[in-house]
């Protein structure tokens, strides 16, 4: 179990103050609704901020509740997650919201349970709605407690080791709130702006991280550049003959990719046509 040290708690000192200066206005940090944190931590799990945020106020625009998600249909619920790429995400807040029949549950363990939660995502809904000080690490988390405490970015389980021993009891929202703009910043995962750091007396990394940095496939020969153009089409005419269709995506992905979607339950093929879940199939003769 991690113990901290003096260096420790200058850094949690130092970190603090600086929050109170520095920290993001985010529209999800003003409000304490559970439904509402969230998605926007469903959002947030692959796609940047400042996307985010434009697509958070118009999404609960059209879905204001929790109810009201469950209510829709999956076909309209990704008419709305357009743009944000993973369908997945808002397949799996939608099974969320129907599965909770309109109310979240209020601890972690069975939030973890709700499809597509998962540890950190129940951890800070948790914590962000209530305050309960519930530790938790994303990406950004792992990165600046690794690198000032251990001078590498941490494994989940150390960085909710060391989340759980330095988190101020009574403030434990602002505390990750805090983490997660100065890794998003300044404590960034190429370059970070160590020079701009409130911290960088107590960090024991300096810069320096050799933490391998984990390269994806090139998106323009990826599966999921394919995905997304299916999605995108659907999202624009949801429904469309699979002919058609074909010949607006010219990939020989295209068939595999529409079962794999099928499957996955973002779509309904049927009669040579697909379409959006929620969407009647018109059969063409």
């Amino acid at each position: 179990m991690y113990t901290p040290g003096p260096r420790a708690r200058v850094f949690r000192r130092r970190l603090l103050a600086w929050f109170g200066r520095s920290g993001r206005d985010l529209p999800w940090r003003r409000t304490r609704d559970p439904y509402r944190i969230l998605v926007s931590e469903v959002m947030l799990q692959q796609t940047p901020v400042a996307r985010v945020v434009p697509a958070y106020g118009r999404f609960i625009r059209r879905f204001p509740s929790l109810g009201a998600l469950g209510r829709a249909s999956l076909g309209d619920v990704l008419i709305a997650w357009s743009g944000l790429g993973y369908p997945r995400r808002a397949r799996d807040l939608h099974r969320a919201a129907r599965a909770t029949r309109g109310r979240l549950p209020t601890d972690v363990a069975a939030l973890d349970a709700l499809p597509g939660i998962g540890a950190y995502t129940a951890g800070a809904v948790v914590c962000f709605s209530t305050g309960a000080a519930v530790p938790f690490a994303d990406t950004n988390v792992r990165r600046v407690l690794g690198r000032v405490l251990l001078g590498r970015t941490a494994t989940d389980r150390e960085a909710v080791e060391m989340d759980a021993a330095l988190m101020p009891r009574a403030d434990a929202a602002r505390w990750h709130h805090a983490l997660m703009d100065l890794g998003a910043t300044v404590c960034v995962s190429r370059a970070p702006r160590c020079g701009e750091c409130p911290v960088y007396e107590a960090c024991l990394a300096k810069g320096v991280d050799a933490t391998p940095v984990r390269r994806q496939a090139a998106f323009s020969t990826s599966d999921r550049r394919v995905r997304g153009a299916i999605m995108r089409i659907l999202v624009r005419d949801r429904e469309i003959g699979v002919r058609t269709l074909r010949k607006e995506v010219p990939d020989d992905r295209v068939d595999r990719l529409l079962a794999q979607l099928a499957t996955e339950g973002l779509l309904v093929l049927e009669g040579g046509r697909v379409s959006l879940p929620g969407h009647r199939v018109m059969h063409v003769i």
